[in-house]
């Protein structure tokens, strides 16, 4: 960008103006001009006009100051110490001069913060920091300066620059030495603190400065005299010098590769051990990206040295006999393999594409038998990023080794399983093997990135054998190898006591039984044969004998998962082989302790009541009664056998319950019912007395008031039969049949019936000459007759459920008519309106003094 130039005419009178608590402060008349200091610093400056040698005002010009114009002759901005200034010119021509120059060194300054990516002016309104030259004398003062620097941001990054720019850390090293030959406590915990603070000042040059070679040892040598614990010296010196940790499985030609592992390794260190009590989190995060990104360019370096890998993967041949160099080649691989969890997934894709086509799951297989258990524990972590990675590529390998009639990895899996005695080794075999079997198992990885590099998936699966269909290696599975899986339980069957079990043996039937609890939500159909087969629900139900708890439930849960499913096939058998008995002996065991063992029963019970299962309702009720019913701290057994009572109910019975019911609860399902019988709402409804049962008996005839042919024909049950018998709707010969069945009374009749029935005791006189009403009208207002009658039936203390339901019909059928008159009456012979109405006599007043 060209230079901007200053204003030509550099004299121009203006008055200088400074804002001192909320009144604008005159500071002189003078003479203002703009000069250029250098490429990147611009003033304004302005002489006195009284003494041309005293400066009134010279203020850098600032790429984020707002200035502003006002008027004509005005210009204010903010000084970034926070003063408010502005210069009032005597001419507007100044004016604009010396605006035009403060706008265009800003857009000059604000291109070079875009070009530079930092702030240039806002560096030079940080004061420089100086530090006392390094020596033990100075200590004290060189840690007062840096304490007072870490305060602000702009001290932060001054002390920044002055340490990297004076290459102050190395001068400090040699002090360590002097003040441990000295055995000054003092100057060592002063060193550490100095330390300390430059590291945290979060900036990744000194940070990659301090692990350099020649350097990290003094600087860890200073963090090992730790001022919180003066009486204890760390020994980080001897651990990072110690070279036998650092073992070159393959020889790594490049140098740049090698110091990255070194630094990478001393970043790891720092962070977890010397800085890991007083790691702040912005210093964190820069150490976790320095590693990160170390670690990326390592792995996608060693990857895609083809050489390499032959030689690192060769080991594993039969000509090498150094079983020593093997287990550092596995370690190896399962740190880059752990490494590769967290870079891209097109990177990690081609990571283990490699790997695998030079032969990583041999090296699995052969790590899984090592005799080692670091090497188990390192074979068993690559297979399982292995397969969290891609599950359908691992078992597209499985599957073409079982054509090959080879050894699959699964059958490999298993016999660790069953044998291996490292607990954490058992729990991750046991995932392997349900993700293995998974068949919505998929690669989130893979799929995510097929969704972003087709062309790059369709490269890797092109490279692969064509993954079989999973029902097809899922039957294998079942042909072959579950009984292997599942042996264990199966000997279960001579076992007499379940009191002696081992910690490996526990947890074996821990994690199969979890393992068939799997199968049975995922493979339908072959794991209930399998099942059923193999005898396996009662070999489960035995588990429940022995004395840990933690095994106890792991048993219950395998119940509670096939009585969950609601199949029949897995409800029958639990009734065959009587397995309810283990679960309630658990249950008088625990009662009425709240532990989890006796909930997880409770909740099996209340589940089996609260959905209904009948035919294991049936079971329970009719084997175990009496012993249900001597649990009564909780009301779920009480229910249980009231609903047994509820499903066993005589018909007539229960066609008289359902009469209380509306016609849409006579399609609800039995379960819903239960929710409000005997279920989550309450306790059932309350058993009326005999009194009240024999009030309900009794006849209707002296209280409902209707005539007997619109009685209903059972107590209690809604009628049958409509109050009115009508055709059928279809056709004009169907109307005049209803029009000529039903009495014909004219609208003046149908009121006066109303009024009378209204007001028994006056009947108001007819008037002849009352004018005929249009149809519209007489029908609303028949409505609301009928439905205030219906209110003053509802509203009788006395009505009883078989009238609450005759009413309900009588309203339905009185709609009805309603509804038919209105359609007969639309024709009468040739066309002519015919008028039809009926009159339903009800007998007004009642037991209670009002009409029902």
């Amino acid at each position: 960008m060209a230079l901007v130039s200053a204003p030509a005419n550099d004299r121009k009178r203006v008055k200088v103006y400074e804002l001192k608590n909320n009144d604008w402060f005159d500071r002189g008349t003078g003479f203002c001009k703009g000069i250029v200091v250098n490429q990147e610093e611009a003033r304004i400056l302005v002489a006195s006009e009284d003494d041309p040698t005293r400066q009134l005002l010279e203020t850098k010009i600032s790429k984020d100051d707002g200035y502003q114009k006002q008027q004509d002759t005005l210009i204010v901005w903010t000084e970034s110490n926070g003063t408010d200034m502005a210069l009032s010119f005597q001419e507007p021509e100044g004016c604009g001069a010396i605006w035009d120059f403060v706008n265009e060194w800003q857009a000059r300054l604000q291109a070079l913060a875009q070009d530079d990516g930092l702030s240039d002016d806002v560096g030079e309104h940080i004061s420089p920091i100086m530090l006392p030259p390094p020596d033990l004398n100075n200590l004290p003062e060189i840690e007062n300066h840096m304490r007072a620097a870490n305060s602000t941001p702009g001290g932060r990054e001054a002390l920044t620059k002055f340490v990297l720019s004076q290459d102050y850390i190395p001068k400090l090293i040699p002090l360590v030495e002097m003040a441990e030959d000295l055995e000054s406590a003092s100057d060592l915990h002063r060193l550490c603190s100095i330390m300390k603070m430059l590291i945290l000042l979060n900036d990744t040059s000194i940070i990659e400065y301090v692990v350099r070679d020649d350097v990290v040892l003094g600087v860890v040598g200073a963090l090992e005299y730790d001022p919180d614990f003066p009486l204890h010296k760390a020994n980080h010196r001897q651990y990072l010098s110690d070279e036998s940790k650092f073992k070159e499985v393959v020889k790594i030609e490049e140098q740049g590769i090698r110091k990255k592992i070194h630094y990478t390794y001393r970043l790891q260190y720092l962070k977890d051990v010397v800085l890991a009590r007083i790691l702040d989190d912005p210093t964190f995060s820069v150490l976790n990206s320095l590693i990160f990104f170390h670690q990326v360019d390592i792995v996608q370096h060693l990857q895609g040295n083809g050489a390499f890998l032959k030689e690192l993967f060769g080991i594993f041949g039969i000509k090498e006999q150094n079983l020593s160099r093997k287990k550092d080649a596995v370690l190896f691989i399962q740190q880059c393999c752990a490494i590769a969890k967290s870079i891209q997934a097109n990177a990690r894709a081609q990571l283990y594409q490699n790997f695998i086509g030079n032969g990583l799951l041999e090296v699995i297989q052969y790590a899984l038998k090592h005799q080692d258990a670091s090497v188990r524990v390192a074979g068993t972590d690559i297979l399982v990023a292995l397969i969290d990675h891609d599950a359908l590529m691992v078992r597209s390998y499985i599957f073409k080794a079982i054509q090959e009639k080879s050894k699959p990895l699964t059958d490999t899996l298993i016999e660790l399983l069953l044998i291996e005695v490292d607990l954490g080794v058992k729990a991750q075999m046991a995932d392997a093997i349900k993700i293995l079997l998974d068949p919505s198992a998929n690669s989130a990885s893979i799929e995510a990135l097929g969704r972003t590099n087709s062309d790059f998936l369709a490269k890797i699966r092109g490279a692969l054998p064509s993954i079989p269909q999973t029902d097809s290696f899922i039957q294998g599975f079942y042909d072959d190898s579950a009984r292997k899986l599942f042996q264990p339980l199966k000997d279960l069957e001579g076992r007499e006591s379940m009191d002696d079990l081992s910690i490996q043996e526990v947890s074996l039937y821990s994690h199969l039984v979890e393992v068939l609890c799997f199968f049975i939500r995922q493979h339908s159909f072959r794991s209930k044969y399998f099942i059923l087969s193999e005898g396996l629900a009662v070999r489960v139900a035995q588990l429940m004998d022995c004395p840990e708890k933690h095994l106890k439930l792991t048993a219950l849960k395998y119940f509670r998962t096939c009585i969950g499913l609601h199949d029949e096939f897995h409800n029958r058998q639990i009734i065959q082989n009587q397995l309810f008995e283990p679960i309630l002996r658990i249950l008088f065991d625990t009662m009425p302790r709240d532990n989890l063992l006796n909930s997880a029963c409770l909740e099996l019970f209340e589940f089996i009541k609260r959905e209904n299962i009948k035919v294991l309702v049936t079971h329970l009720v009719q084997t175990y009664r009496e012993r249900l019913q001597t649990i009564t701290y909780v009301d779920t057994f009480h229910n249980l056998c009231l609903r047994y009572d509820q499903i066993h109910e005589p018909p007539t019975t229960q066609e008289l319950e359902n009469s209380f019911t509306s016609v849409e609860s006579d399609h609800t399902p039995t379960r819903n019912a239960g929710m409000v019988n005997g279920g989550k709402w309450g306790q059932g409804l309350k058993e009326a007395d005999a009194d009240e049962e024999a009030y309900f008996n009794g006849s209707d005839d002296d209280d409902d008031g209707l005539p007997s042919s619109v009685k209903p024909s059972m107590n209690g049950a809604s009628p049958v039969r409509p109050l009115v018998n009508y055709p059928d709707d279809e056709g004009d010969d169907d109307m005049d049949m209803l029009a000529t069945s039903a009495p014909s009374v004219s609208p003046h009749a149908m009121s006066t019936a109303t009024q009378r029935q209204e007001t028994p005791t006056t009947s108001p006189s007819p008037k002849s000459s009352t004018p005929p009403e249009r149809i519209s009208e007489k029908r609303r207002r028949e409505e609301d007759e009928e439905d205030e009658l219906l209110a003053n039936l509802s509203s009788s203390g006395t009505k009883r459920r078989a009238s609450l339901s005759s009413n309900a019909s009588s309203t339905g059928s009185l709609r009805g008519l309603r509804r038919k008159n209105s359609i007969a009456s639309a024709k009468d012979g040739a066309g002519a309106p015919k008028k039809i109405s009926l009159s339903i006599p009800l007998k007004s007043g009642g037991e209670g003094g009002e009409g029902e």
